[in-house]
């Protein structure tokens, strides 16, 4: 199939300001690269802190977006795992070195020369776009449209928090009921937790889907649940909520912070974390989390959200996101 010359993308250009629309060229695949054709990609919280100014030093000018849908249209010379027509999924982790210390160690979402899908590599909020071959998973049938795309970092960054928290942990916690929490909750239901959403004050729309999600308990961030919480994972970016979630959270409780940016964490009395709770956070993931996700999902379906938006519509979806009107997830699809 003859390529185009150009596709349309939507374009930072600045941090802080509007998305632009242009028509840019159609990228070339390199030995070790993929040609995409995007079928859909989410909205996640991450673009908000890129386009935001949160997150410092993106590629600019850039393309945003790393929860990516797609058909692979050209391989490169080198690419013997992929064929054209495959379907695959392209998440946050582009590229890692696989010889710093930490890959070593196998902690390749530490590596030290790390690229990432929408932020330092351009991403999918385009028609097309590249990606490394070993960073791209073929996706199940089911999930090879526009509900497969929270998949592909809300799904996978909250399945890397909740392997944080102890398996023994029966009472979890919630902070922040978006994107991420709406995959993890249906994954951590099946496997017989109780979870107690919290969502903003007066977000009753979020409390009723929580609930309708197998949610034991919702309510908002400044409420105090019904009982003690034996772990809890904050995917809202409010440092206030870590003491929170520590005065909810019993005895040799864990709090992992989901998030790549948060506020400022306020000071609060040592007691909070006395008894041996723990606070960690999550940083990125790895191949290893995407092909574990992918294959329970495969096994134990996962019904996803969204509200859809043109790529044109991206910064209505941005706007959307960050005035909290998105329930469950924002995703683009293409003209």
């Amino acid at each position: 199939m003859k390529m185009p010359d150009l596709m349309q993308a939507m374009v930072l250009t600045e941090p802080g300001k509007p998305l632009v629309p242009k028509a840019v060229a159609l990228p070339v695949p390199t030995a070790v690269q993929v040609l995409v054709k995007v079928i859909a990609c989410g909205v996640c919280r991450t673009d908000l802190h890129i386009v935001d100014g949160e997150l410092k030093h993106p590629k600019l000018p850039l393309i945003p977006g790393h929860e990516i849908v797609g058909m692979v249209m050209k391989t490169g010379t080198e690419v013997t795992n992929l064929k054209e027509g495959e379907l695959v999924g392209i998440p946050w982790l582009g590229y890692t070195c696989g010889k710093c210390r930490f890959c070593l160690k196998g902690q390749e979402n530490l590596c030290e020369q790390a690229a990432f899908t929408g932020y330092t590599l351009d991403g999918g909020y385009a028609e097309y776009t590249v990606a490394h071959h070993q960073y791209c998973f073929p996706l199940p049938v089911q999930y090879a449209n526009s509900s497969g795309a929270p998949l592909l970092c809300a799904g996978l960054i909250g399945y890397r928090a909740y392997n944080m928290i102890d398996d023994q942990s029966e009472k979890i916690g919630i902070y922040g009921f978006g994107a991420a929490a709406h995959i993890l909750i249906q994954v951590a239901v099946q496997q017989g937790k109780k979870i107690y959403a919290f969502t903003r004050k007066g977000d009753l729309v979020s409390q009723e889907f929580a609930i309708k999600l197998g949610a034991v308990w919702a309510g908002d961030s400044l409420q105090t649940p019904p009982e003690k919480l034996d772990a809890a994972i904050l995917f809202a970016p409010v440092g206030s909520l870590v003491p929170k979630a520590l005065l909810d959270t019993d005895k040799g409780g864990i709090i992992v912070c989901g998030g790549i940016h948060m506020s400022d964490i306020p000071s609060f009395p040592y007691r909070l974390l006395w008894e041996e709770r723990v606070i960690r956070s999550v940083a990125n993931l790895t191949r290893k989390d995407a092909e574990s996700f992918l294959k329970l999902i495969s096994q134990v379906p996962i019904q996803t959200e969204t509200q859809l938006f043109h790529l044109h519509q991206a910064n209505e979806a941005l706007d959307s996101l960050r005035a909290g009107r998105i329930r469950g997830a924002a995703v683009l699809t293409m003209d």
